[in-house]
């Protein structure tokens, strides 16, 4: 008989493999249906274990998803971020470990809730406990939600339930969709039918609900250019560089007169705006303004008074209107605890790494005759702050610069949020980027164009601003949290009210033994 700690330890390393299964369900890949079958055996795994082992399985879970996931981090840190390698890798997989410990929490809560329950752990703890843990990741300590599992179904029929339940609605169905595979697999007579038509009926309502449209055109459309210039980050703060990052946008731009709308990326102008308002800012919204052309670009701003800056998006032609990004990057953008930390926060300097948040009430800049609902770079990926924009945004804009992360995954993992901004929301969104991957999304999350990574050029399309707001634009995450709290509730008070199993007497050994479903992994 294999021993507890052995079998413990073999479950963890399974799980540790289905996380890093799992990074295949995400852009690049997208391979969506592997996220569905890492759930699934994660639901498995779990099954039948003790508090202590739920939390070690669900822990490796993390570290697969994470440590193959995120690893790109180690990039921004070392060759950007001026952080020697071997501290670079020390500190990535730090986080890789802390972020990991959320799947901890959520199985440990599978495992204490649903022992010894075919049907309490699979469809109530272990879906509740999987989205309310996602969901904690996304905000505590300023929120990591990077790799939430229901962005991997953005092409898949879940995506129908985007607009009414956001990602996180998403993540809660698809790990409900896990445990009724799983029972499918491993239970037996009418359950496995009942598995089999709850897994059928989730997956049919997100394809009927993906014809559905929740928003309305809002007047004319109108022709965007995505202006996408490709400097290096080694050379984009370079002083020396600086005058012909600007002449390449400037050509870029020149060329396109013909639009209604032109976008530049985060940062696109490097030097703060008071001090090329005179020399290039002012000449060139007057070339815009008289080709009747709004153009959006990523600047920082100094505070002359308080000498705070800020991540900045500035629109100039017909008129000018600024936003100073709200949510910050920790250890990019600023440096959290900086007077705790000491010495070692000098080991997270970076270029611009003492941005201030902007204090505006939500996320909108006055373009043109719209208003847009804006993100800058990291800002699109909280769900709840995208949509503060809405219902007077037409469209939405999203710059950025993942040039940080080079050439990996983090790019297209960042693409495919957006994508799911766009269809929560039932807006298009135009996202402009360094090096790519820049982008026109419609109001489903469809791609109509890009600029490919590491590409100097354009993209140009007819965007139609639209107006009305999707339930989850409404609501937010509300519905889904308060949800899976109440299953977390049930699953508590089915295994308060649960009779112990029957013990002693080699007959109830010996009916137990015939019942067990030979799939399961209790034996």
């Amino acid at each position: 008989m294999a021993s507890p700690l052995r079998g413990s330890v073999t479950r963890t390393l399974l799980a540790a493999a289905a996380g890093g299964l799992a990074v295949l369900a995400f852009a690049p890949f997208s391979l969506s249906p592997i996220a569905l079958l890492s759930l699934a055996l994660l639901c498995g795994l779990l099954n039948g274990t003790t508090t202590r082992a739920g939390f070690l399985i669900g822990w490796g879970f993390g570290i697969g998803l994470m440590g193959f996931g995120i690893f790109w981090i180690r990039i921004s840190l070392n060759q950007y971020g001026n952080m020697a390698p071997w501290l670079a890798y020390l500190m990535t997989a730090l986080l890789v470990i802390v972020a990991a410990l959320y799947y901890g929490i959520a199985g440990a809560l599978t495992a204490r809730l649903g022992r010894g329950s075919r049907i309490g752990g699979p469809l109530l703890a272990f879906p509740a406990a999987w989205v309310l843990t996602e969901w904690l990741r996304g905000w505590l300590f300023t929120g990591f939600p990077w790799l939430t599992i229901g962005h991997t179904q953005i092409d898949s029929p879940p995506a129908g339930f985007a607009p009414l339940v956001g990602v996180y609605g998403i993540s809660l169905l698809l790990a409900l969709s896990g445990g009724l595979l799983w029972g499918l697999v491993s239970w037996r007579g009418r359950s496995r039918y009942v598995a089999a038509a709850g897994l059928g009926l989730i997956w049919l309502v997100g394809a009927a609900l993906r014809g559905l449209e929740w928003t309305e055109p809002d007047g004319a459309s109108f022709r965007a250019t995505l202006a996408q210039a490709n400097i290096p980050q080694s050379l984009k703060w370079d002083p020396a560089a600086r005058l012909s990052h600007l002449r390449a946008y400037r050509t870029l731009t020149r060329a396109h007169w013909d639009s209604n709308l032109i976008l530049w990326p985060e940062t696109a102008v490097p030097d703060y705006l008071h001090e090329v308002r005179d020399t290039f800012i002012r000449p060139l919204a007057e070339e815009a303004r008289a080709r009747n052309t709004e153009l959006v670009f990523g600047i920082p701003i100094m505070d002359l008074e308080t000498r705070r800056y800020f991540n900045g998006l500035l629109s100039i032609g017909t008129a000018e209107a600024l936003y100073r990004k709200r949510h910050l990057v920790p250890f990019g953008e600023f440096i959290p605890f900086k007077d705790w930390l000491g010495p070692l926060a000098r080991a997270f300097e970076v270029p611009m790494s003492g941005f201030s948040a902007g204090a505006a009430p939500r996320p909108l800049l006055r373009v043109g005759q719209h208003l847009a609902g804006v993100s800058i770079c990291y800002e699109d990926v909280f769900p709840a702050e995208v949509r503060q924009a809405l219902p007077e945004a037409a469209y939405l804009i999203n710059v950025s610069n993942d040039a940080w992360f080079g050439d990996s995954l983090a790019p297209h993992q960042h693409l495919e949020m957006a994508r799911m901004r766009a269809l929560e929301n039932g807006r298009w969104l135009l996202r402009a980027t360094n090096t790519g991957v820049s982008a026109i999304l419609d109001h489903r999350g469809g791609i109509v164009g890009t600029v490919p990574l590491f590409a100097r050029g354009t993209f140009s399309a007819e965007v139609q601003p639209r107006r009305g707001a999707t339930p989850f634009a409404h609501l937010g995450n509300r519905p889904v949290i308060g949800l899976a709290l109440l299953m977390l509730a049930i699953a508590v008070i089915y295994r308060g009210r649960r009779k112990p199993p029957a013990t002693g007497g080699t007959a109830g050994t010996a009916k137990a033994q015939r019942t067990q479903s030979p799939y399961s992994l209790n034996h």
